[in-house]
């Protein structure tokens, strides 16, 4: 975005480069809103969980394809135009194989394909129910797969890509990979493969990774894999200096969630350090407390806001707009983490009253930082319209559909 020839004008409005959405479980997206009551006077992600697996024993692959079908249609509505789905749901509830074993993921890609969004579907590794290798909880169980089924689940999905779709892989977090499961999926994926991970989120996964292999999470990943463009760090919150340097010399992606590590009170990500140091990084609505790409970003400066007492801590001399230094960013990283080279298009509505008078120059800041009424008008993905005069194109079957899936899973 710092290249102003990515904001241009036509007759139907603003037209700027669609955003990847790096980190996403569909299926939280009907447990929005549902778990701010407090169950503990110590709230924090780990009770949150509770709520999280209830939900989540609950799903089928036609509820799944419901639920997605929602969250992707509302996505497109706000300008992203790609989603990296970290997927875990595998197994029935009671952890037994579904027919045929790539059901719930099949239920992604069919949401995705009916809205017409690009998908990187992450089918997650899922091992062990800590760092002391315990085994998953009868909660975990739909989770889990050893690396040999797991790899053949790769294999049967990466036989379905297609223009629209990538598949990637993902580990859960080292606490539910052990090491040597880790280097036999590496070892047996193609080099390509996009590589995304949860690591650092919260301060006793630190504390457990350093008891237990004797570095910080994100340090032990620089010193026992090789760290690269192909990989994405979803969070990595809690980072010291050395571990900062480290990710930014790998060229790997820092998924951040404000939204999603706000609402868990997960910490902030040290950005300022962070892009001084040259690092890459991109957002994702994660649990989906927000669909908005506009959130996450307006969230992300204000973090640092308020930690700093300053303003525009994103910007810089070179490129002085902080939302154009945001969204070129978010731009630049987004091949790396979705394996999508294609450019995709949303239009803003020029004749929004959040934009009268707007020019070039100021239409990312108008965008990110002046309200919350919905500016995008139209998006185009694989040269599809999808969204036209902010509506998605299957807005009301969608939302029914939707609205009956939540009767039941919340029956």
């Amino acid at each position: 975005m710092s290249n102003p020839s990515l904001v241009s004008r036509d007759s139907r409005g603003w037209s700027l480069p669609g955003i990847a959405n790096l980190h996403s479980h569909a299926f939280q997206r009907a447990m929005a809103g549902l778990a701010e009551r407090q169950t503990d006077p110590n709230d924090s992600f780990w009770t949150w969980r509770e709520t999280m697996y209830a939900m989540a024993g609950r799903f089928t692959p036609e509820l799944l394809h419901a639920v997605a079908s929602q969250l992707y249609a509302e996505m497109l509505e706000a300008g992203y135009t790609s989603v990296c789905e970290f997927h875990y749901l595998h197994h029935a509830p009671d952890g037994n194989a579904c027919t045929p074993p790539s059901a719930m993921s099949d239920a992604l890609i069919a949401a995705a394909r009916d809205t017409g969004i690009r998908l990187t579907l992450l089918p997650v590794l899922y091992m062990t129910g800590g760092f002391d290798g315990r085994p998953l909880s009868e909660r975990q169980r739909r989770f889990g797969h050893g690396v040999e089924a797991y790899l053949r689940l790769f294999e049967a999905l990466r036989a379905k890509e297609g223009e629209t779709l990538r598949i990637g892989c993902a580990f859960h977090s080292l606490r539910a990979v052990p090491p040597e499961a880790m280097r036999a999926v590496l070892a047996a994926v193609p080099a390509d493969t996009r590589l995304h991970i949860h690591v650092a989120e919260q301060m006793a996964e630190v504390r457990e990774c350093m008891e237990a292999r004797g570095a910080r999470p994100v340090q032990w990943l620089l010193d026992n894999t090789d760290l690269d463009p192909r990989w994405t760090l979803v969070h990595a919150t809690h980072l010291d200096d050395a571990e900062v340097r480290g990710i930014a010399r790998s060229g790997a992606t820092v998924a951040l969630c404000p939204t999603t590590e706000a609402n868990l009170g997960d910490g902030l990500f040290p950005l300022r350090t962070y892009l001084a140091a040259g690092g890459r990084w991109g957002i994702g609505s994660d649990s989906h407390v927000s669909v908005s790409p506009v959130e996450e970003l307006r969230w992300l400066e204000y973090g640092q806001r308020l930690v700093q007492q300053r303003r525009n801590v994103a910007a810089s001399v070179a490129v002085p707009s902080v939302a154009a230094t945001l969204l070129g960013d978010v731009h630049a990283s987004a091949a790396d983490s979705t394996g999508f080279n294609e450019v995709d298009t949303i239009v803003l509505d020029a004749d929004h009253p959040l934009l009268a008078g707007a020019i070039a120059a100021d239409v990312a800041d108008r965008w990110v930082f002046a309200g919350n009424r919905p500016l995008v008008r139209d998006v185009e993905v694989a040269g599809v319209r999808v969204v036209e005069d902010g509506h998605h194109r299957d807005r009301e079957a969608i939302a029914s559909r939707y609205r009956e899936a939540m009767k039941i899973l919340l029956a």
